[in-house]
């Protein structure tokens, strides 16, 4: 396994409890370090599977690349981020490629997971391959196999969710297939591996435009004074047509902010319109600092200029149950609010720091004891105790949490849907519903009442240190709308 991530350590993990002997490679010595005294994070399975593995002398982990060479099957599986300009960064896919060409021996199956545009396999295995004077289906075999974890979700384990394998031939294909039916109930076999690299970039595709679909209506709602989570429970009684997608505060982890990126990044090579795969994740890119205007504008509304403001994120991982903060849209919140002079802490119990432009944030254990100008909900972990926000506190939340309103144990249970009447009625007497915008340093904007619960509905106005907008790909300007479900 090239890659021990939070994709790769589970599936060799789950490779291993199949009765697989097991070398894990990852070039970084502290992420070996971590595997080895357990401070990852897993699933409590994979924790369990974990402990075990570690007092198991055949189970190696190592830095040391050439060790591929040791292995019948070598599966890669490294991280696909993109630039700050939503550009692919190939970088550490083409080094463990490379590598895994270099050491690699007849007979030798190499599978490549990791999400990438279509052509990937053939460009960075296939080629080299033959640059090197095998032949596959011969001398190697080649496969592409996309990952698919669904990270703290234990419905979603990989015992449980199919597998699709796409070969360089019959005789790659059938010995991949043979690799992943260790660890899937199911595996589909496709054609090529173009075939299952488009498979991967469509099923990840369709999420990014259906969230931010769902954001995007969870937004009208808020207009007309509706809990978007009501709306979705009510629409998914339809046996047919319709799948639920749930609105947030916007988008993280590794796979959706980045993977529908690589599709666009080659079809713009190929002059290649897509405009609704394009609007959308420009819409999700923007949908942070949209947070980060409800945010100013429920200051503004209790007279508080952002600049100075004290306010409190509950939860910044990118979702519940995980220990992840990579592309979440906590940090941008806090990043920009920290840009235009507030004062911003957070508390997350799987989270113990973060960096936030440049700097090491550490959580607060108990922040319940400081004033706080504003609290805004983020990421709701399972079992957490909200038991301690009282009349005290003034909310902001963000997080519409899936189990919606009227869960025990949730900050919700004390009536939104005066809040949500409170909301309909600021956007009715705001007009449009929509507020002011701000440049990428949070230049001077108004802010008007929408997404926020206002009585009076009236706009306030934002001075130069925090206004309220949306900061798009690049931090250029962009318009703020309302936002469903405001506590």
């Amino acid at each position: 396994m090239i890659g021990l991530g939070y994709v790769g350590l589970p599936t060799a993990l789950a490779l291993r409890a199949s009765g697989v002997r097991v070398i894990g490679i990852d070039v970084s010595a502290d992420r070996l370090r971590d595997i080895r005294a357990g401070a990852v994070d897993l699933a409590p399975r994979d924790r369990e599977r974990l402990a075990d593995a570690l007092l198991d002398a055949a189970f190696l982990l190592t830095d040391d690349p050439r060790a591929s060479a040791w292995a019948d099957t070598v599966v890669i599986c490294v991280p696909t981020p993109v630039d700050r300009h939503q550009v692919p960064d190939l970088s550490m896919l083409t080094t463990a490629c490379a590598s895994a060409v270099a050491y690699a021996v007849p007979g030798q199956l190499l599978v490549l997971t990791s999400t990438s545009y279509v052509g990937t396999t053939r460009d960075l295995l296939l080629a080299p391959l033959a640059a090197r004077g095998m032949k596959v289906e011969t001398d190697v075999f080649v496969a592409f196999a996309p990952e698919r974890i669904d990270p703290g979700n234990a419905d979603h384990s990989q015992d449980l969710t199919p597998r699709v394998v796409g070969g360089a031939g019959r005789r790659s294909t059938v010995s991949a297939a043979s690799v992943f039916s260790r660890i899937a109930p199911s595996v589909h076999t496709v054609g090529s591996p173009e075939l299952a690299e488009m498979t991967k970039l469509w099923e990840n595709t369709f999420r990014a435009v259906n969230i931010a679909l769902a954001n995007e209506l969870a937004d009208s709602c808020a207009v007309f004074g509706l809990e978007p989570r009501a709306v979705i429970d009510a629409a998914a009684t339809k046996p047919y047509g319709f799948m639920p997608f749930y609105p947030g505060p916007g988008v993280g982890g590794h796979c959706i902010p980045c993977d529908p990126h690589y599709l666009l990044w080659q079809l713009r090579a190929e002059r290649i319109p897509s405009p609704v795969v394009d609007a959308s994740m420009r819409a999700i890119a923007e949908r942070p600092g949209r947070m980060a205007g409800l945010i100013t504008a429920k200051l503004a509304a209790r007279g508080i200029p952002v600049a100075g403001a004290r306010v409190l994120m509950v939860g910044i991982a990118y979702k519940r149950g995980v220990a992840d903060v990579r592309e979440s849209p906590a940090l941008e919140i806090m990043g920009l609010l920290a840009d235009w002079g507030a004062t911003v802490a957070f508390t997350d119990p799987l989270v113990p720091r973060a960096q936030l432009r440049g700097a090491t944030l550490t959580g607060l254990a108990d922040p319940w004891e400081q004033r706080w100008d504003l609290v805004v909900l983020h990421t709701l972990h399972p079992g957490a105790d909200l038991s301690r926000l009282g009349p005290e506190h003034t909310v902001l939340d963000i997080s519409q949490d899936r189990r919606g309103p009227g869960t025990a144990g949730t900050y919700r249970a004390g009536g939104v849907s005066g809040a949500a009447q409170a909301e309909a009625g600021a956007h009715r007497a705001a007009g449009s519903g929509s507020v002011g915008s701000v440049g990428p340093a949070g230049s001077a904007g108004s802010a008007g009442s929408a997404g926020s619960a206002v009585s009076q509905g009236v706009a306030a106005s934002v001075g130069p240190q925090g206004s309220v907008g949306s900061v798009g790909p690049q931090g250029s300007a962009g318009p703020v709308g309302p936002v469903g479900e405001p506590v």
